[in-house]
């Protein structure tokens, strides 16, 4: 029967979300609201695809392959109801970095093996790990990158003229822009400017109007009628193509896949994380629950078509997932329609997008990066504790002065460090404690705060002294747990470990225990271990903690009981 269970649930990890809800019936109405829905993401992806891709250093058009193929793949084959896939500007920094050293082929390389590892991932159920990054490593990397993606737009928000190529790194990055000041022109930084005050505008007062896509548009109207001085899609990257491109492998080769390797594990990470995050967001607005292991294979399967097509790093988006949601959406179709409708866009709009001023797109993205910035976020983490401002600000600034794979794996580490720190100082060992009687009244327990707790009589026991261990007792709390059990002053006749309240016993808890055993069999005592839970009670008898060394009991008054009997029998009291 077992065996029979265990397929289904296995099948119904990796179900896609599609299958679920064409299970559960889908009609007209669904499919109305999904087209409404995936028209209004596809209006605002439209430009964001195209700012993300020209900021990474690629073509326009490489940004609406990445959001038709993959965006229609993330819908059709992923876990979540409402993600919408495409690319994002998180990736900016990295795929810039990776076409600055390896070209656009390798970029597409790379890409297509984080969508073998993101499917690894998924396959082998580790999705469920990627919540344990912790929540201000999130908010310092996201911050981190909107900074990075801000100063990557300077020089086209004010139509600067470089001396030279335009350094990756932010100081080098600043201090060239400063140079190129009196390069400026008016006509890219007035229709930028523009650009910020009616998407703000239309956001404060007509909220329902895509305000990126309006601010586009009017910005290469005027670029074509004004004839402005400004720079274009079309004078610098010739248009738009009318149609996807045929399928197509990168060159692959051992070298090119050892040296692309560490850039492929960046966009599967980050690319996890963002993904899964932006299926968070989509389940807190509408209460549904994602398929994290299922998302990260079509997310995978996603990166692999993205690059045979031409496109980048795919991942969910979660502006774009929010406005689907909040557009009405019912399901994943809504998700494969906005692909879809980006595909007209391109068939049909193509060669007018070639007057969009590259001004106009670098204020989309100034817009996307003041968003990205969780301002309420990063004050509510300034002032909760030291140890979150630390790890926010060490992965902010290892992020912005260093690089994104730092950023997050210092984060990590040093978030880990904290919470093992705070989790060592939650252990305590309490003696000589009144205890509140097994029998007591609710009243009196709820007095307590429901813990159990020493009775006097057997505080003063000279013979016997129970001692309560309480907390996650593992290698951090190791050391002090150790040093209070070996400056017990007092030599009794028996020990009584409290071990209720010990949620946790690792293998160098168990050690202590065993030191602290040792210690008491050469003073002539014996030990008593009470109430402790069962996995615990297996880790002692892995180390070899089993009778006679101690004696288990499941609770302390029948412990106290025995130790009691035990001593009167040999004549010890």
């Amino acid at each position: 029967m077992a065996a029979r269970l265990a397929g289904p649930r296995l099948a119904d990890l990796f179900t896609p979300k599609l299958i679920t809800v064409l299970r559960e019936g889908y009609g007209v109405a669904g499919l109305r609201a999904d087209a409404i829905a995936g028209l209004t993401v596809a209006i605002v992806a439209l430009p964001l695809s195209m700012a993300i891709a020209i900021a990474s250093g690629v073509g326009p058009e490489r940004g609406l392959y990445t959001a038709i193929v993959g965006g229609f793949i993330v819908s059709c084959l992923g876990g979540s109801r409402f993600q919408i896939g495409g690319p994002a500007g998180a990736f900016i920094v990295l795929v810039a970095a990776t076409v600055a050293a390896h070209g656009v082929d390798g970029l597409i390389l790379a890409t297509m093996m984080s969508g073998l590892i993101l499917l690894a991932i998924g396959a082998l159920r580790l999705g469920t790990f990627i919540k344990y990054i912790p929540y201000p490593v999130t908010v310092g990397f996201t911050g981190g990158i909107a900074v990075i993606i801000f100063s990557s737009q300077i020089k086209d928000l004010f139509g600067l003229t470089l001396s030279g190529p335009e350094p990756g790194e932010i100081l080098p990055k600043l201090a060239m822009l400063a140079d190129a000041a009196p390069t400026i022109t008016p006509a890219a930084t007035l229709v930028a400017l523009v650009c910020i005050l009616v998407i703000q505008g239309l956001k404060m007062l007509a909220p329902r109007v895509p305000g990126m896509l309006v601010a586009v548009a009017g910005a290469a109207i005027a670029a074509w009628l004004l004839d402005l001085p400004i720079e274009t899609i079309s004078s610098r990257f010739g248009g738009i193509p009318q149609m996807l491109p045929a399928p197509a492998l990168p060159t692959i080769t051992l070298d090119r896949v050892v040296t692309l390797l560490p850039a492929a594990l960046s966009f599967a990470l980050l690319g996890a994380i963002e993904s899964l995050l932006s299926a968070v967001v989509a389940d807190s607005m509408t209460g549904r629950r994602h398929r994290s292991n299922c998302e990260l294979v079509a997310q995978g399967v996603a990166n692999i078509a993205s690059g045979l097509f031409g496109g980048f790093c795919v991942t969910g988006t979660i502006a774009r997932t929010a406005t689907n949601v909040r557009a009405g959406a019912r399901g994943p179709v809504a998700g494969m329609l906005h692909a879809l409708f980006l595909l007209g866009f391109m068939i049909l709009a193509a060669p007018l997008a070639g007057y969009i001023p590259l001004a106009a797109l670098a204020a989309v993205l100034a817009i996307v990066a003041w968003n990205m910035i969780e301002r309420h976020a990063i004050g509510v983490l300034l002032r909760s504790s030291g140890g979150d401002a630390l790890v926010l600000a060490t992965t902010f600034l290892l992020t912005v002065f260093k690089d994104l794979t730092a950023g997050i794996v210092a984060g990590f580490a040093l978030g880990a460090l904290i919470f093992l720190h705070r989790m060592a100082q939650a252990v305590e060992v309490q003696g000589g404690t009144p205890l509140v009687e097994p029998d007591l009244a609710d009243n009196d327990r709820a007095e307590t705060g429901g813990r159990t707790a020493y009775d006097p009589s057997r505080a003063t026991d000279r013979d016997i002294v129970v001692y309560r261990i309480s907390g996650a007792f593992f290698f951090g709390a190791a050391a002090t747990v150790g040093a209070t059990l070996d400056n017990i002053g007092a030599t009794p006749k028996a020990y009584v470990l409290d071990m209720s309240a010990v949620p946790l016993l690792d293998s160098t808890g168990a050690a202590t225990i065993e030191g602290f055993l040792r210690k008491a069999i050469r003073h002539g005592a014996t030990v008593w271990i009470a109430a402790a839970r069962p996995a615990v009670r297996q880790m002692l008898h892995r180390h070899g903690i089993t009778p006679p060394t101690a004696h288990f009991r499941g609770d302390v008054d029948t412990a106290l009981r025995a130790a009691r009997q035990a001593l009167a029998s040999t004549g010890a009291t």
